[in-house]
């Protein structure tokens, strides 16, 4: 088993897998005591008729570098193959700036043919390569040192069978015509604003049952300061204080430590220092918000008329086209984006690119009643009126 712990047989293994037409890439990493991933392990692997290569790249040597990892990814002329690859990548572009390109993620291009939503690379070494998978090691801690064989090849198999997988779905999409389908799901990954956490929108990923503004304008500030705490100290936004704890000081208000003292939610370390200095200061910017500024929750879905009949109707279409396609229903539109089409709304995303090619087109004309839905056989079809 090969392991690479200089910066030469990087180089040396970066420059060979160049030549191949794709390499497969997974890595390991902790997250639970930091906001961003401590990276841990790389595994690489390629094959072709010339020969083939699996490694483990070990970078928390000292003194390794992982700039001969980051060429090969920007090499146009070879396919980086990831399988859930979101993560992973969001670990390469904080460290580096780097995602790689061309880009295939074999998890969607599993969706598109008819493996089923957000499938699991198991289910895939299973399906694809008729092989089990041996996940004793699943929950090990990468960051220590010496890793076991066990490890090892627990890792190594994250990359090895995943280059059958890839040739096998690349296979099954050139010739269905669906690489283009593939390739516009790949534009979200490729995108740096999918991994960049700002600290002025973090109050949208906080649920509240309040939407008053200036109920509002307290989250905000205290969303902002907590990421902007979590990202520069690199501590996890929960070690800061929780979602719940959030709301509850938005609703309190606290004006000194003592009356943080009185919160129920609140960790002990939150109640005084750097952290309690950053509440109160978010509480009083948040307080001080003139009206206009206050942050508007969008309902213009909460507040469409839905039709049901014709959301139901909808779903039947989805289900039907979707059987025909062999694609996962949520991967062309979710519930949500049905009952908006119900409601008249037509920005949502089954009505662009490949999703109004198997389902968009015949929805937009069952909406306006252009066509009926008619059972034929087996099938649910369309009908002209």
């Amino acid at each position: 088993m090969k392991k690479i712990t200089t910066t030469e047989d990087l180089a040396s293994f970066c420059q060979e897998a160049a030549k191949r037409a794709y390499v497969t890439v997974d890595t390991e990493f902790l997250r639970e005591r930091t906001y961003y991933s401590k990276l841990c392990l790389v595994q690489l692997a390629y094959q072709d008729e010339h020969g083939a290569d699996a490694v483990l790249l070990d970078p928390l040597v000292d003194g390794l570098s992982l700039e001969p990892l980051y060429d090969l990814f920007k090499d146009h002329g070879c396919v980086k193959v990831f399988h859930a690859a979101r993560q992973d990548l969001e670990i390469f572009y904080v460290d580096a700036g780097v995602i790689p390109e061309p880009l295939f993620d074999t998890q969607v291009a599993a969706m598109v043919c008819g493996f089923g939503e957000q499938v699991g690379y198991e289910t895939l070494v299973r399906k694809i390569t008729k092989s089990d998978l041996d996940k004793s090691s699943r929950f090990t801690d990468w960051s220590r040192r010496p890793l076991t064989d066990a490890q090892a090849t627990y890792a190594l198999a994250d990359v090895t069978h995943l280059r059958d997988i890839y040739e096998y779905l690349s296979a099954r999409l050139a010739k269905s015509g669906r690489s283009k389908w593939v390739a516009e799901e790949m534009a979200v990954l490729e995108d740096p604003a999918t991994y960049q956490a700002d600290p002025e929108n973090a109050w949208k990923r906080v649920k509240t049952r309040t939407q008053s503004g200036k109920f509002l304008a307290i989250v905000r500030e205290l969303a902002r300061f907590r990421e902007t705490y979590a990202q520069g100290r690199n501590v996890p936004r929960n070690r800061v204080f929780k979602d719940d704890a959030l709301v509850e000081l938005a609703s309190t208000k606290p004006q000194s430590e003592k009356d943080l003292g009185r919160s129920r939610l609140l960790l002990r370390e939150a109640r005084r220092g750097d952290i309690a200095d950053g509440i109160l200061a978010a509480i009083k910017a948040g307080l001080a918000v003139k009206p206009e500024d206050m942050p508007q929750v969008d309902n213009s879905r909460t507040k469409l008329q839905v039709n049901p009949a014709l959301a139901d109707m909808l779903r039947v279409l989805l289900k039907a086209k979707t059987d025909d396609a062999e694609v996962a229903p949520k991967l062309i539109a979710t519930s949500a984006d049905l009952d908006a089409l119900a409601g008249g709304q037509r920005d949502v995303a089954a009505l662009k690119g490949w999703r109004r090619e198997v389902f968009g087109n015949d929805a937009l004309q069952l909406c306006e009643g252009k066509v009926g839905l008619a059972v034929k056989g087996q099938k649910v079809v369309t009908v002209a009126l």
